[in-house]
């Protein structure tokens, strides 16, 4: 029997996607928990549109999501660490408290959105990524200064 997915399944396939199934499967399975629909002209006509209604709310999502890009290049946020003779940072400035420095100023992130490899350790100027959602990222500079 095929279906058409309307939640993604780690076994079968993503939404929207059609695939075969066994018919009890389905029937006790599938559509009561509203997993997924049977393959109907009518219901594929639905998913068609559905689909082609969610790649344009990404495409105008992608395109904000740019422009905040853009506005994120400008920004800089200053750290001020204790720091010993060789300009070895005492502690490390992590992905939180560059969320925190950035909602200082307005910006709201979550600490997982904020791509360091690994804390920052030492003194200087470096750019780090910020995940904005859809593939799309900016780059901050984050200044590492003594106190």
């Amino acid at each position: 029997m095929e279906i058409i997915l309307t939640q993604d399944i780690d076994a079968l396939g993503e939404a929207g996607q059609i695939v075969r199934v066994s018919p009890g499967y389905a029937r006790n399975y599938l559509f009561p928990k509203r997993l997924a629909r049977p393959a109907t002209p009518a219901n594929l006509k639905k998913v068609e549109e559905e689909s082609r209604r969610e790649e344009t709310r990404i495409v105008r999502e992608r395109t904000r999501l740019a422009k905040v890009a853009d506005i994120l290049g400008k920004v800089s946020v200053t750290a001020v660490v204790k720091a010993g003779e060789d300009d070895k940072v005492f502690g490390s400035v992590t992905s939180q408290s560059i969320a925190d420095l950035l909602a200082k100023q307005g910006y709201e992130f979550d600490r997982r959105d904020i791509n360091l490899e690994e804390p920052l350790k030492a003194l200087g100027q470096y750019d780090v990524e910020v995940k904005l959602g859809h593939g799309v990222s900016g780059t901050i500079k984050v200044w590492v200064v003594r106190e």
